[in-house]
């Protein structure tokens, strides 16, 4: 049963990473001198799933902690640890202190990489961040966990959203 459900869901992980870090590499040109941290950051934001790393449950902790242990810099592992409204899943998870073992960042570069992480489907599909949401809530159910915090993180996820967004506008591909 567990390898069923691990065939089934590593391949559409795979799809939604592949594609947030493709993003994440058109969107490199808003962060300057960090594209090279955006880029290795969208590409290992969901290592934390991965069942021989997960430990507490909590994907971005999980991530982030293997990530110093294998030896990427401490802002990478930051970068996950916080990406997409994770303080919010933390605090709702009861590791908010845990989490805190990293520092969280305001920038372009964490922004650019929530954008490009909420604004991709669970199969690697474009997808606005209003539709990603609404997404994650059908999956997950009105009950649970992951939908709870969404309903509190959702007006920070959109303000990252929009200042994307706005770089975006200023600076046209």
């Amino acid at each position: 049963m567990a390898e069923q459900h691990l065939a089934k869901t590593i391949p559409r992980r795979w799809r939604h990473v592949c594609a947030v870090a493709r993003k994440a590499e058109r969107l490199s040109f808003l962060v300057g001198s960090d594209a090279d941290q955006l880029v290795a950051a969208a590409w290992l934001h969901d290592i934390g799933y991965a069942p021989s790393i997960a430990d507490t449950g909590f994907h971005s902790l999980d991530g982030a902690r293997w990530l110093l242990r294998a030896g990427f810099s401490p802002r990478v592992a930051a970068l996950v640890a916080h990406h997409s409204c994770a303080s919010y899943e933390a605090a709702e998870r009861g590791l908010g202190e845990a989490l805190a073992e990293f520092p969280r960042e305001e920038s372009a570069t964490s922004d650019a990489l929530w954008f490009s992480d909420m604004t991709t489907g669970p199969d690697g599909q474009d997808l606005t961040a209003e539709e990603r949401l609404a997404e994650i809530r059908e999956r997950y159910g009105p009950d649970d966990l992951v939908t709870r915090f969404w309903q509190k993180a959702e007006p920070a996820l959109m303000a990252a959203i929009r200042r994307t967004q706005g770089r975006m506008a200023a600076h046209p591909m």
